[in-house]
């Protein structure tokens, strides 16, 4: 057997172990055997000691991968450890946890496989190993959906026959996991040793011809931006985003234009010349993002989020700066941003690993901060968003607590009223917006308002809230843009059920099915025609006027069944 053969085997043998051991911890969890918590932190130990030995099993070999993959992912596990402790049970399931999760997992490994060869702060090293391992994950992971995709098709042939053989196999929850673990393991290591033929340079190529159009976005907005004036800046957080998303798209495609060396760098002078003018006009948007920034957080102080974007803009406005100087002092331009990826990479890093522990804690650096508005005046009782500290761990149930002891001092009673009003979950609101709901939407028969008052009351949060503007929309034309037909359309239930009709828009309606489940809570299902098709909106719309003027006739549904009640056989229509 050669090595490239061997190879193959060990790193598909690595796979289906690691797919075994990441089932062996979900199965655990899932059977009360593993708390919530720890089965996070092992999840991120073996996510990260997988991918980061298969990035690396190619380029350094897999037996110099494992022992710096362990490592690496003892690192990951223990941050995410920290990060949870904020939180009774683990981390949030927010995008920014996991992302920097995935951050302080990933933007190490080509560190790593350049501290194996030629030195970490190699930068050809780096960026080429940065992208190949890109390409290489994308091209494994397509190969693993064709494995699978040929696995379904090969099942439902040998059904045909009366084999099951592979249905009954993949019956055990394991061997999909050891299937998928040794698949993306063999795709990796064929994907590495056939790299003259999948290498990342035509991806890269091809970004380069973005540039240009790149620079022209940013050319047009910062020319448009005095006459259309700073106001769209003060709208929130989305502006700021969107400008940071464009600042990223620059950084990345000026990285990618000058390669890794200047004898790979682009040697087209419109391409060049488009670089040098997108590294010096980044600064102007990273300082134009981290305003907006700021107004909002002067204006209703710190969330996470919003300290996360300031985080961002920074980061943007230190690359954009070190950019800009770097073409601005002339030749050997190309260079000082080489060693500028490198250094803001570490601080990537750093700062995605201090996001996880104390020393970062955005949620209590935000609940300290909008307890310190509220005392300081420039937040009042009523702009409190008690929700949202509720949602931020232990710190902000210590915020909250702070709050409940002032809310006993005299002069504090809009306080007192406002966690007290929250406190009630929601009943209150949910009763209140039902009852304006029953105001709103008319129902037919006439007579039927009992069931729908009923049904309205079993209704969630944020089904009322959109039944509501629905039916508000059309009230300037005087008709609600809803209406509810009560029946008693299924027979072996007590009670009678409805069909909502929401007029969402002009050429938009949907029908909803509603009726009260064993537990009291309101179930909504499709409505369909009686031959089983979906009914489009021009025939609904049609349906809302005529129901508007009588209800409609109730008969029964030509169908029937062999045998006896929910044990009957039926043709579908």
């Amino acid at each position: 057997m050669t090595a490239q053969l061997m190879e193959r085997w060990w790193q598909a043998a690595f796979g289906a172990a690691g797919g075994a051991a990441v089932w062996a911890v979900v199965d655990a969890a899932e059977r009360g055997a593993l708390g919530d918590r720890p089965a996070l932190i092992l999840l991120a130990l073996l996510a990260t000691f997988l991918a980061a030995t298969l990035a690396m099993a190619g380029p350094i070999g897999l037996w110099r991968a494992l022992p710096r993959a362990l490592g690496h992912a003892l690192v990951t596990a223990a941050l995410v450890w920290l990060g949870g402790l904020r939180f009774d049970t683990g981390l949030p399931g927010s995008p920014i946890s996991i992302l920097a999760v995935v951050t302080v997992a990933t933007l190490p490994v080509p560190f790593m496989i350049g501290a194996a060869r030629n030195g970490w702060r190699d930068y050809p090293c780096l960026f080429l190993e940065a992208w190949s391992v890109v390409v290489r994950f994308a091209a494994a992971l397509t190969f693993t959906g064709l494995v699978w995709l040929v696995i379904y098709l090969s099942d439902q042939v040998l059904q045909i026959v009366g084999i099951r053989a592979i249905a009954d196999l993949l019956r055990h929850s394991v061997v999909p996991m050891v299937i998928t673990g040794a698949v993306l393991g063999l795709g990796m290591a064929v994907v590495y040793q056939m790299a003259e033929l999948l290498s990342p340079y035509l991806v890269l190529r091809l970004f380069r011809l973005l540039l240009p159009v790149v620079l022209a976005v940013i050319l047009v907005f910062l020319l448009a931006l005095p006459f259309r004036g700073l106001s769209g800046l003060v709208g929130g957080l989305s502006p700021a985003l969107l400008l940071l998303a464009l600042v990223g798209a620059g950084i990345s495609l000026v990285s990618v234009a000058i390669d890794q060396t200047d004898a790979e760098a682009t040697q087209s002078q419109l391409l060049l010349r488009a670089t040098q003018a997108t590294a010096t006009l980044l600064p102007f948007l990273s300082a134009l993002a981290a305003w907006a920034v700021w107004l909002r957080v002067e204006q209703y102080g710190l969330t996470p989020d919003r300290l996360f974007v300031a985080l961002v803009a920074g980061l943007g406005l230190a690359y954009g700066l070190a950019y800009a100087v770097a073409v601005l002092r002339g030749p050997g331009w190309m260079e000082r941003i080489r060693q500028t990826n490198i250094r803001m990479a570490l601080v990537v890093i750093g700062l995605a690993a201090l996001w996880l522990t104390p020393l970062l804690n955005a949620e209590a650096i935000s609940a300290r901060n909008q307890l310190a508005r509220y005392d300081s005046g420039r937040t009042a009782a009523k702009d409190l968003d008690i929700e949202a500290l509720r949602s931020w761990g232990r710190p902000g149930a210590e915020v909250l607590a702070a709050l409940a002891e002032r809310a006993q001092a005299p002069g504090q009673e809009a306080l007192a009223d406002r966690l007290a009003g929250r406190a009630e979950t929601g009943e209150a609101n949910r009763a209140s917006l039902a009852t304006v709901l029953s105001g709103l939407m008319p129902v037919q028969p006439e007579t039927a308002t009992g069931t729908r008052d009923i049904l309205l009351a079993a209704a969630q949060d944020y089904q009322l809230r959109d039944w509501k503007a629905q039916c508000e929309r059309g009230q300037s034309s005087g008709r609600p843009g809803c209406l509810m037909a009560v029946a008693d359309l299924l027979p072996n239930r007590p009670g009678e059920e409805a069909i909502l009709i929401l007029e969402r828009g002009s050429d938009y309606l949907e029908l909803q099915g509603l009726y009260l489940g064993d537990d009291g809570l309101l179930v909504s299902r499709s409505v369909l025609r009686s031959d089983g098709g979906y009914i489009p909106s021009e025939e609904i719309a049609d349906l809302l006027e005529a129901w508007r003027m009588a209800p409609p006739p109730l008969t029964a549904a030509p169908i029937n069944q062999l045998g006896t009640g929910e044990a009957g056989l039926l043709i579908m229509p």
